[in-house]
């Protein structure tokens, strides 16, 4: 009896094992899955959504999770069932159903400030300024999941977005618009200007209702009326139409952002990083570029990698961070303009002007020598670059 006892329980052991190794073989291959469709189809999370997991209850694998790409989940399931792996299909698809038609919005104040998880105290992503659309994927309390028109991924507050279905965003598209040219100002609730109705960035874009010799009457998108003056602004088809920029344009655009503090997150001129100040000179001559500088040097056309400084043309950007090694990839943390003259502009503290020359008293020896690489993007057609003269972003 003993000896039946014995093999009996050793048979329950190499059942148990084998049962072990398959799960933990099954365990394996859905998470090689699974970081396979991250890596074809969301590599960088800034910009695609697929957060999934598989949960095992008895012989059934749960898939749970959320995404933004449908095509990625297709593909994900797909895959399993390539591999005879039975599962049950509980991954939410955004935008959320709870939604309703409301997967739409504006940017309904001056600078809206975009954060990495929806709370007041979490990280500053970046920002986005008046007028412009946005997808909306979810919403947490009074936060809303936000896709700007660059990808970039982010949370805000109800106050800054204004909520709007497919019918309400496609006519605010067609309504005639203005942009706000001067860095800053405001608009008002009458002619005298005696009653602020909203302070003002360069970008801002609004709907025009009429206008008169100095005035511009104005539209925000929660339906507030202003007033503008005429001066610090322009009609919107006519900027885009006179829209040519020169490498003159985007020095003497970035010129007037001199001194405009440094801010984490910041993408307009209220405050800026290095990123945020690259991608606003290029904004403001018509081209939107993609949000952080370990972004934007993956676009444009490679100039340089070895300083030779001679083959850069004004507006080129120069890429700043720690080199690769045998052991360590290249990351790139900070990114600047060339303007000529050996010169970069860029955000560090504030909007200053360092030179590349050692003799030079404004030399910065720490970004010289942690240079990586220039890249031309203007005038540059390819993924990841949005020209405004060529994409209706604001205006059908």
């Amino acid at each position: 009896m003993n000896l039946k006892r014995n093999f009996f329980l050793i048979a329950v052991a190499l059942c148990f094992l084998a049962a072990c190794k398959v799960k933990k073989e099954e365990k394996t291959t859905l998470q090689e899955q699974i970081l396979a469709i991250k890596s074809e189809f969301a590599p960088d999370k800034r910009v695609a959504l697929f957060d999934v997991e598989v949960l095992r209850k008895n012989d059934i694998h749960i898939l749970r999770g959320e995404s933004d790409l449908p095509n990625a989940v297709k593909a994900f399931k797909e895959r399993l069932t390539k591999e005879n792996i039975e599962f049950v299909d509980s991954i939410q698809l955004l935008p959320a159903l709870d939604l309703g038609k409301e997967t739409q919005a504006v940017i309904n104040i001056s600078v809206a400030n975009l954060r990495s998880d929806p709370k007041h105290s979490a990280e500053l992503a970046t920002q986005a300024t008046l007028g412009t659309p946005v997808k909306v994927l979810k919403k947490e309390g009074s936060w809303y999941y936000i896709q700007t028109p660059d990808k970039y991924l982010s949370w805000v507050d109800n106050g800054g977005i204004e909520l709007m279905d497919s019918e309400r965003a496609d006519q605010w598209m067609a309504n005639d618009k203005i942009i706000y040219t001067e860095i800053y100002g405001h608009s008002y609730k009458d002619l005298d200007k005696k009653q602020v109705v909203s302070d003002l960035v360069a970008g801002n874009v609004l709907e025009v209702l009429g206008d008169s010799d100095v005035f511009y009457n104005i539209r925000y998108p929660d339906g507030r009326q202003a007033y503008i003056l005429k001066e610090e602004a322009q009609d919107y088809e006519e900027w885009l139409e006179n829209l040519n920029p020169t490498v003159e344009d985007l020095v003497n655009t970035s010129h007037t952002l001199m001194g405009v503090p440094y801010l984490w997150g910041g993408t307009s001129t209220k405050g800026m990083d290095c990123s945020g100040f690259t991608k606003t000179i290029y904004f403001l001559n018509g081209m939107v570029i993609p949000r952080d500088a370990s972004q934007q040097v993956h676009t444009g056309k490679p100039i340089d990698s070895t300083q030779n400084f001679d083959n850069l043309q004004k507006g080129d950007l120069l890429f700043f961070g720690r080199k690769a090694t045998d052991s360590t990839s290249e990351k790139v943390v900070h990114v600047g303009m060339w303007i000529g003259n050996n010169e970069f502009i860029h955000a560090s503290e504030m909007v200053r002007v360092s030179s590349m020359s050692e003799d030079a008293p404004n030399f910065d020896e720490w970004n010289r020598n942690r240079y990586l690489r220039t890249k031309r993007v203007l005038r540059e057609e390819e993924e990841g670059l949005i020209n405004l003269t060529q994409t209706p972003l604001f205006k059908d």
